[in-house]
């Protein structure tokens, strides 16, 4: 597939660059002559590149976090939109909603690198709206973390500790690579989560 990589010079797009080669893509500089557009810029830049393929008829996948993607609910085409790539953070999160229907309470604490933009991460956000009602997301940012994400569940006389860390960015590439071949089947607008294509 041709591929348009915004961020390509970024932590994550540095590591995906390769990854994204060596299974046989090839990226290209120009949404005229992409098959698809990946994001993994800033939430300042997302939606202008976003708008930008949506204009040229090119399906869009984004793991840039701190964005609202609901504009293109409606898009013509394909927009899909993943919180996390990490296929361990993706099952955390459903582990995490299954546990949160038989325990009382939760609460999420979420850890990333000093220079994470936005607080608390997509991931966390997303796990709270998976888990439903009004979970505390705690966040931290220091130097020496890289992604990291706990969920703490109580009932009387018990916890449990669902625990996803991305030990580094690499973790992404599988989850990218999948969501790339599912792209073209997807339908037009917004698709959120890989939880969606890890249900096939």
């Amino acid at each position: 597939m041709r591929i348009v990589l915004n961020g390509r010079r970024g932590k994550v797009g540095s590591v995906l660059a390769p990854g994204l080669e060596a299974a046989g893509h090839m990226l290209v500089d120009s949404l005229d002559e992409a098959e698809a557009m990946v994001d993994f810029t800033t939430p300042a830049a997302v939606a202008g590149n976003v708008r930008a393929a949506v204009a040229a008829g090119v399906p869009s996948m984004v793991g840039t976090t701190g964005w609202d993607p609901e504009e293109f609910r409606d898009a013509p085409v394909s927009v899909f939109y993943a919180p996390n790539f990490a296929i361990g953070a993706v099952l955390m999160m459903r582990f995490a909603a299954e546990a949160a229907r038989h325990l009382e309470r939760a609460e999420i604490v979420e850890l990333h690198h000093a220079a994470k933009l936005d607080s608390p991460s997509g991931t966390a956000r997303l796990t709270a709206e998976r888990i439903g009602g009004d979970v505390p997301i705690h966040s931290v940012r220091l130097p020496g973390l890289n992604a990291h994400q706990e969920v703490i569940l109580g009932s009387a006389g018990q916890t449990l500790t669902i625990r996803h860390d991305a030990l580094s960015r690499e973790a992404y590439t599988p989850g990218v690579l999948l969501a790339l071949e599912r792209l073209p089947g997807l339908p037009p607008g917004l698709t959120v989560g890989l939880d969606a294509l890890l249900r096939d």
